[in-house]
């Protein structure tokens, strides 16, 4: 975090408020091993906090990799006494019966990352999957490369990081975005164009680590073409925008705006693009976390120190999903077409009064993993223990 520091003290200060606050939030949000799906603000005049709902597999292997880089008494303190090592495996053996392909993706990484444990038959299924040519989403592809690179000192991801390499490389956009499904025609008619914040996040993140494991100048440009248009796309206030044409490389629409792309997968991203060799974008990065305490269109801050949580984004006072339903029809029908007056009949603003485990699992890991490069060193080419 050295660098933030040089770049924006302010802000590497408030990161690391940031930072203690999920250490301290995520017990709320975890029962016996297993992690909520949400927790929502109580609205009632009788009680205040937050109140946890559901259970996400996906969610549990996040923290698990957050908390593996935080110190043993923290992740006691999170998991009832358990350790991250310990929720990871749990997360891998649960994935065993799982067909959420995001899901055994995560479980894989999280095993091989928090644990220094090769889930043979979860890489089993992956490579199944990707060898289908079925259809697949652009961010259960990026977590599959990422969990081959991880998992490659331990055990033979090779034909696996083939294939979500290629099916990566071959799905981005001349603009350097990604679509939201690989093949791209699989989205349908109406959105093929469209790629989210989070295909490309994971997309830049995935290539990144893949670069910095075989030496690949290929996925580096394709990962710094990525991280490069996201920093150029990036609102005045540091927004990092939800939906993209991949077509022309531009803004199909912006609402809404997360608080965790601003404080953990953007900055997660384009560290490690900037620890393969990328461009350095410390400042989009810092200028993005800036957004979190404003100015910002909901004019207050999205961080909530009473219940240890950052409020899960602001959206547009609008019927559900409405402008980006009417945005893609209208660039799918022309390249940066657009409806005047929705900024203004349906204006940015409203808060979401919940938050996810995964926001602040991912808080930890962007912060305070060592990267790539620290992970390659210390892990043993053929399993075995986490070294000191």
């Amino acid at each position: 975090m050295g660098d933030l520091k040089a770049v924006a003290p302010k802000t590497h200060a408030r990161t690391v408020q940031l930072i203690e606050l999920a250490k301290n939030g995520l017990p709320q949000m975890h029962d016996g091993g297993f992690f909520a799906h949400t927790v929502r603000k109580i609205d009632d005049r009788a009680q205040s906090g937050v109140r946890a709902e559901g259970d996400s597999l996906r969610y549990a292997a996040n923290v698990a990799l957050g908390l593996s880089y935080v110190d043993e008494e923290t992740q006691h303190r999170v998991l009832g006494g358990r350790s991250a090592p310990d929720l990871a495996i749990q997360c891998a053996e649960r994935a065993m019966s799982s067909s959420d392909a995001g899901a055994i993706a995560l479980s894989a990484w999280t095993a091989a990352e928090a644990a220094d444990h090769f889930a043979s038959d979860l890489f089993d299924h992956l490579v199944a999957l990707l060898e289908s040519r079925q259809p697949i989403d652009t961010v259960d592809c990026s977590w599959t490369l990422i969990a081959a690179v991880a998992g490659a000192p331990l055990g033979d991801t090779r034909t696996l990081t083939r294939l979500t390499r290629d099916r990566l490389l071959k799905g981005q956009g001349p603009h350097g975005l990604f679509p939201h499904h690989l093949p791209q025609s699989a989205s349908g008619r109406w959105r093929a164009h469209i790629g989210c914040f989070a295909d490309q996040v994971y997309s830049t993140q995935g290539l990144s680590r893949l670069s910095m494991l075989t030496h690949d100048p290929e996925a580096l440009a394709a990962a710094n073409a990525s991280g490069g248009a996201i920093c150029r796309l990036q609102g005045p206030q540091g927004q990092w925008w939800w939906h993209y044409d991949t077509r022309n490389g531009t803004v199909v629409e912006g609402y809404p705006v997360y608080s965790v792309h601003q404080h953990a997968m953007g900055p997660m991203a384009l560290l490690d693009l900037r620890e393969a060799g990328g461009t350095d974008h410390m400042e989009a990065i810092a200028k993005g976390i800036d957004w979190l305490d404003g100015p910002n269109e909901a004019g207050q801050s999205l961080v909530c120190e009473a219940n240890n949580v950052v409020w899960r984004k602001v959206a547009r006072h609008e019927p559900k999903k409405l402008v980006r339903a009417i945005s893609a029809a209208t660039t799918a029908a022309a390249p940066g077409l657009k409806v005047p007056g929705l900024d203004s009949v349906f204006r940015p603003g409203r808060i979401d009064y919940e938050c996810r485990p995964y926001e602040l699992g991912w808080l930890l890991f962007a912060w305070l993993s060592d990267g790539m490069k620290g992970r390659l060193a210390r892990t043993q080419p053929t399993g075995g223990e986490r070294s000191a």
